[in-house]
């Protein structure tokens, strides 16, 4: 049997969910991380920077920024207290970033937070329908990014 396509209104509705969906998403990041006093990226550096191999270039290059803009970044989280730096030990020319205690207390109040919320949202639905969701989610972005690329 011939798998039913969607026609052009059922593709432009999805795209509208889509749409909503991405919203709310960021929507829900921003006010998660404002819950701390941060900014959305503020929180995705403090991830990184808890991490054992942050380093601001390679940083800036995965999110398509440059070292100074990643080193404008860190300026509020120093001021903060959330973060300190040091001269590294392999390399006297480069910095080492740590969180400190008040930085990762920090991070886990808001990891906790997002724990709540994926089990007060997503842990209410059917579990089938989340697995064929991630799939299907998967199949979708995998479609995007090879259209991306031949275009």
């Amino acid at each position: 049997m011939a798998s039913k396509r969607p026609g052009r209104e059922l593709s432009l509705e999805a795209v509208d969910v889509l749409g909503r969906l991405s919203e709310a998403f960021r929507d829900r990041r921003e006010a998660l991380a404002a819950s701390v006093g941060l900014t959305e990226g503020q929180w995705g550096l403090l991830e990184e920077i808890s991490t054992e191999h942050f380093m601001p270039s390679m940083f800036a290059k995965s999110r398509s920024s440059s070292a100074a803009a990643v080193s404008k970044s860190l300026r509020p989280l120093k001021a903060k207290g959330l973060v300190v730096a040091g001269l590294s030990a392999a390399d006297a020319r480069q910095r080492d970033y740590e969180l400190t205690a008040k930085g990762k207390r920090l991070l886990a109040a808001l990891r906790e937070r997002r724990e709540a919320a994926l089990a007060a949202i997503w842990g209410k639905l059917d579990a089938g329908k989340v697995e064929a969701f991630a799939a299907f989610g998967a199949e979708l972005a995998s479609r995007l990014e090879a259209y991306r690329e031949e275009e």
